[in-house]
């Protein structure tokens, strides 16, 4: 035998299967290690808008495909519908029952489904498995995005928001398919609308399988009550419907619901009613109005309906526009679009607590008050800032989308020009997430419909939000100013 020493031992250094350990460069590695150094520092919003932009990329790819749609629909329009779709908005410039197959109906469904219930929490999720090691800090900051968004809460409370969710799209499709869609003969047919238009509804999207909305059901009441209660639904916020549900044995009991809930539920009533009586009142002067060809009780059931629908649905059971609907009764839906839903809601605009803290702002400085109170309850300084900022923000993007269009000076695409107020009510539509139109958006050319596509995604993403993706949040200043008055 021979000498050991000239034996290979395993593992020894003169193994000739042993790894080399020269540290020659590898470049897929670095460019992976780079990938996550630059993953690992995105914020939350900036994670957010990129993980929107993504879907919707992948979305519109699908979209165009000939099993999901037909050969008029292309990357363009594909484009503007998924965007449409995942803000919830329900602008079109394609006929939902005939451009798009079965299977692409399915699809705008599904990116409704997303959009409505939470990109930001479906993102959130997201970045719990890419990023690790997130401190209390970046899980705060998560949560803060989140209400940002408007689905409130994670883990839990998510799960909870979609069995929720199953919940009331389920008993509106039973009772649409039952009792409100009982003129389409055949049942399966009748069975998808009903879904479809209670996924719309609840996620406060607006689209519809028929070219006319709703109008074909203006006498129905079943399918307005049903179509009215799933937009309240999903538009007043899970924080909201589970406090209501936790406590439905205790209605009577007014103040054991958070200030929160009495809030969104009194101002939501406050502006259907409103909305509703300004709108019979508005109509009722104009000859020329859609409404005055309506019985009384058609009348009280399109005016309840709409009032409802404005605040970011985007259903329509009579026709919209400058010849149907007079320009006080526009004036007053654009108003109610720019409300919009509840936080923590499917829908868009200021939000109604946004709206409420204004209110409550201005009559507390018109009784020279320096605390804002609502309901015995003091309201803090940050809180009215915020209202302020929001509304301040959200105005003066909304101006500067019409300002845009007014200086397209193009005609739409049939040689038609529009009004002034025609494209302030489609923008306001677009940033607000509603999908109500009044015949402009598919006549626009592509430059106008690119500013729409803007204004949704800025719209539904929030614009605060969207503004610290772009420039970062800022930690908080320990610097003390010295205070001084101005002259208001």
């Amino acid at each position: 035998m021979g000498s050991l020493r000239n034996r290979w031992v395993p593992g020894s250094a003169s193994s000739p299967l042993r790894p080399s350990t020269s540290t020659s460069p590898n470049p897929i590695r670095e460019l992976l290690d780079r990938f996550q150094q630059r993953r690992s520092r995105l914020t939350v919003p900036q994670f957010t808008v990129l993980t929107g932009l993504l879907v919707i990329a992948v979305g519109t790819v699908l979209m165009a495909q000939p099993v999901f749609s037909s050969d008029s629909v292309g990357l363009w329009e594909s484009l503007f519908t998924v965007i449409s779709a995942i803000t919830v908005t329900g602008l079109s410039v394609v006929d939902v029952g005939k451009d798009l197959t079965f299977p692409g109906q399915v699809l705008l469904s599904l990116l409704i489904l997303t959009g409505g219930l939470g990109l930001m929490a479906i993102t959130t999720f997201l970045q719990g498995f890419v990023q690790r090691g997130s401190r209390l800090r970046r899980r705060l900051d998560r949560g803060r995005a989140m209400d940002e968004f408007g689905v409130g809460g994670i883990g839990n409370t998510f799960h909870s928001i979609l069995i929720t969710a199953a919940w009331v799209i389920g008993m509106g499709t039973l009772v649409l398919f039952t009792v409100g869609f009982r003129d389409i003969a055949v049942p399966r047919e009748r069975l998808w609308a009903a879904l479809f238009h209670c996924i719309s509804a609840y996620n406060n999207a607006g689209f519809g399988l028929w070219s006319d909305s709703l109008m074909g059901y203006r006498a129905n009441p079943v399918v307005n009550l049903v179509i009215m209660v799933m937009i309240v639904s999903g538009g007043i916020g899970y924080r909201v419907t589970n406090d209501l549900w936790q406590k439905r044995f205790k209605v009577r009991l007014i103040r054991s619901f958070s200030l929160h809930t009495r809030l969104v539920v009194r101002c939501t009533i406050a502006l259907i009613v409103i909305g509703a009586a300004g709108l019979l009142f508005t109509e009722h002067f104009t000859r020329s109005s859609g409404l005055t060809t309506l019985t009384w009780w058609q009348q009280l059931q399109v005016v309840f309906f709409q009032s409802v629908s404005a605040r970011t649905a985007g259903f329509n059971t009579v026709p919209l526009s400058v010849d149907a609907i007079s320009e006080a009764g526009l004036l007053l839906i654009m108003t109610l679009m720019f409300i919009g839903a509840s936080p923590g809601g499917t829908g868009g605009g200021i939000k109604t607590t946004t709206f409420a803290s204004l209110v409550a702002a201005t009559r507390s400085t018109l009784r020279g008050e320096d605390t804002v109170v609502i309901r015995r309850r003091a309201i803090s300084d940050k809180v009215i800032l915020r209202a302020v900022g929001v509304t301040l923000a959200s105005l003066l993007f909304v101006l500067l989308m019409a300002l845009v269009l007014v200086l397209d000076r193009a005609a739409g695409s049939d040689g038609q020009s529009f009004s002034f107020l025609e494209k302030l009510f489609t923008c306001i539509s677009a940033f607000a997430t509603v999908g109500l139109d009044v015949g402009v958006t598919s006549e626009l050319n592509r430059w106008g419909q690119l500013v729409l596509m803007v204004g949704m995604f800025v719209g539904r993403i929030g614009i605060l939000l969207l503004l610290s993706a772009i420039f970062g949040s800022h930690p908080t200043s320990r610097i003390a100013y010295q205070h001084e008055d101005l002259y208001l």
